[in-house]
């Protein structure tokens, strides 16, 4: 997309979630995945378009809602909030997901993301237990 890359990538990710409705395990399995050959792609694609953190490179984002999610009830609402949450933090980048970016290649472009989707979990988690949703 020319336009909201990470937007559009952390959709892709959500649809996933709607579409194959993974057990948590699985989905714990499938992030892991993710993030490993996420950080070998992002690597290949940085180096391939020549720029730091491309918004060609959406693998981050999905890796970063997969970890906004886990071990989460994912009911409807839960799954838009994490996007909504996981789309905020990744733009503001709060400490320590801000200096996530400064590790350089793919590893750099994927830890933030992860970052944020941490802090989203850990709200998702607090919110869940609480029975807000």
């Amino acid at each position: 997309m020319p336009f909201a890359s990470g937007t559009f990538g952390t959709l892709a990710a959500v649809l996933f979630i709607l579409i194959f409705r993974p057990a948590d395990f699985t989905l714990l399995v499938i992030t892991v995945a993710v993030i490993i050959v996420g950080t070998v792609a992002a690597q290949v694609a940085e180096c391939y378009y020549n720029e730091k953190d491309s918004g060609r490179i959406v693998i981050d984002e999905v890796a970063g809602y997969f970890v906004s999610i886990l071990y989460v009830p994912r009911g409807f609402v839960v799954l838009v909030l994490a996007f909504f949450l996981f789309r905020a933090f990744d733009i503001i980048k709060p400490p320590p997901v801000n200096y996530m970016e400064r590790i350089r290649g793919g590893a750099g472009i994927m830890l933030d993301d992860v970052a944020a989707g941490i802090y989203v979990n850990i709200i998702l988690q607090i919110a869940t237990s609480m029975r807000f949703f």
